[in-house]
């Protein structure tokens, strides 16, 4: 299942600086734009019920929750890790879901055209941007999704962790799902071993407990 981006008007900008008079350089306005247009990603959900309410998470929390993982795991990495680039990474990650939806990792016929969707919205986002600064962003993007460098395969071993932590709280969550299994959450998830051999044998054990516990099935 993909969750679709949200439903307002993708082709307006959210605040026109040109439509307000704003007496600004150019520069600044194409940053504003750009600023305005990820609030967009607050509004995708995403499958993972949250702890705290009683309701899916969105991207941006999504988001802001790997950064604060960072922070408290950077010492799990397998390799040492540039914090600070690893902060970008998470924060840039997911903006191009902004257009493409949120694709759930179980949905083999959504992951087929994934790629093709995210690297559309990538353009489309980045170009908002000045100059520099897109060449940044869509770098940034690039190096998260070849998970070439150990800042890019811990932030990959975060973005597939967090999910993890909420479902074994929410007595399965997406586990309970007809089409998840045990053997299938492991495989789909084994890239964290990739960037942290720790979180790989927290995950491990994790996926243990929703079987014993009866809310993962066992193949």
């Amino acid at each position: 299942m993909t969750t679709p981006p949200p439903t307002r008007d993708t082709t307006k900008p959210l605040l026109d600086t040109e439509e307000l008079r704003l007496d600004i350089p150019e520069r600044l306005a194409r940053q504003i734009a750009f600023i305005a247009e990820t609030d967009r990603l607050k509004a995708v959900l995403r499958l993972s019920p949250l702890l705290s309410a009683d309701r899916r998470e969105n991207d941006a929390e999504h988001s802001w929750h790997l950064a604060l993982m960072v922070l408290l795991l950077a010492e799990y990495a397998n390799e040492p890790i540039n914090v600070e680039r690893t902060l970008r990474l998470v924060l840039v990650h997911d903006l191009v879901e902004i257009y493409a939806g949120d694709t759930c990792l179980f949905d083999d016929a959504a992951r087929q055209t994934q790629a093709e969707r995210e690297r559309a919205a990538a353009q489309r986002l980045f170009a908002l941007l000045p100059a520099d600064q897109e060449a940044e962003f869509h770098a940034l993007w690039d190096e998260f999704e070849e998970r070439r460098t150990p800042e890019a395969k811990f932030a990959k071993a975060l973005d597939r962790f967090q999910p993890l932590l909420l479902n074994a709280g929410n007595e399965g969550g997406t586990w309970r799902a007809p089409d998840v299994t045990h053997p299938r959450v492991h495989e789909r998830t084994s890239v964290i071993d990739q960037g942290s051999h720790t979180l790989w044998d927290c995950t491990e054990q994790l996926l243990a407990a929703g079987v014993r516990e009866g809310w993962l099935k066992n193949g």
